[in-house]
């Protein structure tokens, strides 16, 4: 396996050192996540529930109306949906209508508040994960959420601002290059190599999960 160095030499060497660093994204301060509202989190796991599969463009330009539909994602009402909700959910043209969809804007509000219950806030349970087994909370939103297995999980925790890696194509295959792992990673033993790779590389380096992903993908895009 390469050491960091070795990887961003190769990514500058394909974009260039300024470039690259213009095209890093970084994890949001963890003040900034602790005050995140619940409700923003119900959102934006609906939004990147809404989006697998489907065209992104489209839930954005009809996020306005999915935010009307769910009362903006207020915890304790979604929580509470009765069938009559989803009758009309399903019905509604504001939002995209799948009905497993739409169910799991319930199961996620009630996740959302269990853990907003057990550590005072989602903010404050996801900022305080630490970024070492990150796999570990992937492993929980799979476990304890609704439809946020796989990228979703992912996406969700990227677009939260929190420290994390995107297996995207270009991502894995760098992995397969190094060594740490010979196809996609999905069981548990490949995510924990994964894990223990990025904790190689963030040590190395003193970058974030977040820039080492990018870094990655650059060595292959």
């Amino acid at each position: 396996m390469r050491t960091f160095d070795e990887l961003w030499a190769m990514a500058v060497e394909r974009k260039g050192a300024a470039e690259l660093e213009a095209t890093l994204q970084f994890p949001k301060p963890r003040t900034e996540i602790i005050a995140t509202p619940d409700d923003r989190f119900l959102a934006l796991m609906t939004k990147c529930i809404f989006q697998s599969g489907f065209n992104w463009k489209v839930v954005e330009a009809m996020w306005p109306g999915f935010e009307a539909a769910f009362d903006g994602f207020d915890i304790g009402r979604c929580a509470m949906l009765h069938d009559e909700d989803f009758e009309r959910l399903v019905s509604d043209s504001r939002i995209v209508r799948h009905g497993p969809k739409i169910r799991a804007v319930q199961e996620n509000a009630r996740f959302i508040a269990d853990i907003a219950t057990e550590h005072g806030s989602a903010g404050r349970f996801f900022a305080d994960w630490p970024s070492e087994n990150y796999v570990g909370l992937l492993d929980l939103l799979k476990k304890r959420g609704a439809r946020l297995g796989g990228n979703t999980g992912q996406y969700f925790l990227r677009f939260s601002g929190l420290e994390s890696f995107i297996l995207s194509q270009s991502v894995v295959n760098r992995l397969i290059a190094e060594g740490v792992v010979d196809k996609v990673p999905s069981s548990a033993r490949d995510m924990a190599a994964v894990q223990q790779a990025f904790n190689t590389w963030r040590s190395q380096s003193g970058r974030s999960l977040t820039e080492i992903s990018r870094v990655l993908a650059v060595t292959i895009d």
